[in-house]
């Protein structure tokens, strides 16, 4: 069974910055792809970005310049780094890692952006 763990959720002001991180207990490689959904209350999961094995990268129109998605191959984890963040930006952040058609979530991080 894949596990997978979050960190570096937490609170900030609008206009601020967080990185978060989600580790894997497997090679990241053994994945099609990673990436972070959301959601916020009250709303469905969205995708906020992904990385797949070959390093292709995509992002929610809402994300786009703003975070940016990467992974360490040797430490078998992928970061989000998010700025100039915005009220619409809380949510809670899941790492997620498919492989095919089935997906591992991570529980979850907390991101809260205050005015």
């Amino acid at each position: 069974q894949v596990h997978l763990v979050e960190s570096g959720g937490g609170s900030v002001q609008s206009g601020g910055s967080l990185r978060l991180s989600c580790g894997v207990d497997r090679n990241i490689f053994d994945f099609n792809a990673m990436g972070w959904y959301r959601q916020a209350p009250g709303k469905q999961r969205e995708l906020v970005a992904s990385i797949n094995v070959g390093g292709r990268t995509d992002y929610a129109d809402s994300v786009q310049g703003r975070f940016s998605i990467s992974r360490d191959n040797a430490q078998n984890t992928v970061a989000l780094q998010m700025h100039t963040l915005k009220p619409a930006d809380t949510a809670i952040y899941y790492c997620f890692a498919r492989l095919l058609r089935s997906s591992t979530w991570g529980p979850g991080t907390q991101v809260t952006v205050t005015v």
